[in-house]
């Protein structure tokens, strides 16, 4: 079993909770009247659900999404990407739009908090320089979503069924993006 903290919870609680953080720290909170051997047993019992979410924390795929986009990304992080975020946008783009043929204006790269990208209704499209840094996969969601916007300039049936088109498994890499902190 990986090393735990063991915490008494303050509350006045009745169960043992297992807390485990995204860089895999196990913390334990127990009422006062639990034992030292009571939470033994518990994390033992525990067992497989805590490796499970210890492996899914250690794997490639969950390290490189978490680890690569932090919150404290700085101005000197978006000048350093920002070439390379409108490079890849640009060919993504024009790769893209062979297939859905919609006309728009300007590719911008932004340093936005809280968006991956947008489209205006005057045919600009914006992306966060972040696309640089995630999966790739990833990215070309983004840019296919902000692209059909193009076409459906809302988020209807219709705008969904233009993504699928070209990215079938587009309600993965949305539940993907949601993991990421921006």
């Amino acid at each position: 079993m990986p090393p735990y903290t063991i915490n008494p919870s303050r509350l006045n609680t009745k169960h043992i909770r297992i807390t485990i953080t995204r860089n895999g720290d196990i913390r334990v909170s127990k009422p006062h009247r639990v034992t030292l051997s009571q939470v033994e047993a518990f994390i033992f019992s525990k067992s497989s659900w805590i490796n499970n979410h210890l492996n899914k924390i250690k794997s490639a795929e969950f390290n490189s999404i978490q680890n690569i986009v932090k919150p404290k990304l700085n101005r000197r992080d978006y000048l350093i990407h920002k070439n390379t975020a409108l490079q890849f946008a640009t060919v993504k783009l024009e790769f893209y739009n062979k297939h859905y043929k919609f006309s728009y204006k300007n590719i911008s790269i932004r340093n936005q908090k809280t968006r991956w990208g947008s489209c205006s209704r005057l045919g600009n499209l914006n992306f966060n320089y972040k696309i640089a840094l995630i999966p790739e996969r990833l990215a070309d969601y983004i840019i296919v979503h902000e692209l059909c916007h193009l076409g459906q300039f809302n988020h209807s049936q219709k705008f969904w069924n233009l993504i699928e088109e070209t990215i079938p498994d587009y309600k993965d890499k949305v539940r993907e993006l949601r993991k990421i902190h921006m």
